[in-house]
C-alpha cells in the first residue's frame, strides 16, 4: 500500500472577498507541482460564497464535475436549459463533454453557502453533456458508507464517465469498518468533512486527506460525529 497525507493547513487557500476557497489541487492562481491531482481525481475545492453571489456563466468541456453542497442553496443555470436549486443534502452531477455554459448563484441573500465541488477527468471524451441531481436521502445510511456516484446509470445512484465511486458516510457513534476498493488498479482519496478518523495508521481531522493506492481494501475508525467523504478513482 501507498498513501500519502494531506493536512487542511497545507491547501491553496483564496479569498476574493465573495468567494473565500480551499482548493486540494492546484486551481486557478494555486499551483503546487506535488497537488496536481489524485489519480483522476482533479479538482477538490471547498468553497464559501457569499449571500447572494456566484460565478458568472462560464464554459466547461471533458470534465465530469459533482457539486455536493454542505450548507445553504446554491442556485444553477445551464446552457441545455436546466434551471434549479440544489440544496444541503442534494448532490449535482454534470458531465461537461462536448462543452456547456453554467453559472452557480447563492440562491440566499443572508447566508452563505458552503460547498464542496470536484472535478473528475472522464475516461471518454466529447460526450454528449448531460446534468442530473439527486437528493442524499435516497441513500443515506447513518454509521455506515453509502455510494451516492458510480459509473453505472442503472445503479441508482448518480453516475459519471469514469470508473470511480464515491462514498459519503455520517456518523453519530465511533465506528470501525472496511472499505473494498470496486476496481484493482484505482485508489480512493478520503476526504474528512467533519470529525475525527484514523485511515490505517494516520489520524484525521476537520478537512484532512489521505490518498490509498496499490491496495485492495483498507480500514477506517471514525469518532462520534463525523462525516467523510471517499473518492475512488482510476490513480494511473
Amino acid at each position: 500500500m501507498k498513501k500519502v497525507f494531506h493536512a487542511s493547513s497545507t491547501r491553496g487557500e483564496a479569498d476574493h472577498g465573495w468567494l473565500h476557497a480551499k482548493h486540494s489541487f492546484s486551481f486557478a492562481n494555486y499551483f503546487n507541482p506535488e497537488r496536481i491531482q489524485f489519480g483522476a481525481l482533479r479538482v477538490l475545492n471547498d468553497d464559501i460564497i457569499a449571500p447572494g453571489m456566484g460565478f458568472g456563466t462560464h464554459p466547461h468541456n471533458n470534465m465530469e464535475i459533482i457539486t455536493i453542497p454542505l450548507v445553504g442553496a446554491l442556485e444553477h443555470k445551464d446552457s441545455m436549459d436546466n434551471i434549479g436549486v440544489i440544496e444541503a443534502d442534494e448532490i449535482q452531477v454534470m458531465s461537461a463533454g462536448t462543452g456547456i455554459y453554467h453559472s452557480e448563484y447563492n440562491k440566499n441573500k443572508d447566508q452563505s453557502v458552503h460547498l464542496l465541488q470536484l472535478w473528475v477527468l472522464p475516461n471518454q471524451q466529447n460526450v454528449t453533456p448531460r446534468y442530473d441531481q439527486k437528493s442524499i436521502k435516497e441513500f443515506k445510511k447513518i454509521n455506515s458508507l453509502y455510494a451516492v456516484v458510480s459509473p453505472d446509470p442503472e445503479g441508482g445512484t448518480l453516475w459519471i464517465h469514469q470508473d470511480a465511486w464515491f462514498h459519503l458516510g455520517d456518523f453519530n457513534q465511533q465506528t470501525t469498518l472496511n472499505y473494498s476498493l470496486n476496481k484493482k488498479g484505482n485508489g480512493v482519496y478520503a476526504f474528512l468533512i467533519e470529525g475525527l478518523a484514523e485511515i490505517e495508521g494516520e489520524r484525521l481531522e476537520k478537512r484532512d486527506a489521505i490518498g490509498l493506492w496499490e491496495t485492495n481494501s483498507f480500514s477506517i475508525t471514525v469518532e462520534k460525529n463525523t462525516r467523510i467523504l471517499l473518492i475512488e478513482v482510476p490513480k494511473d
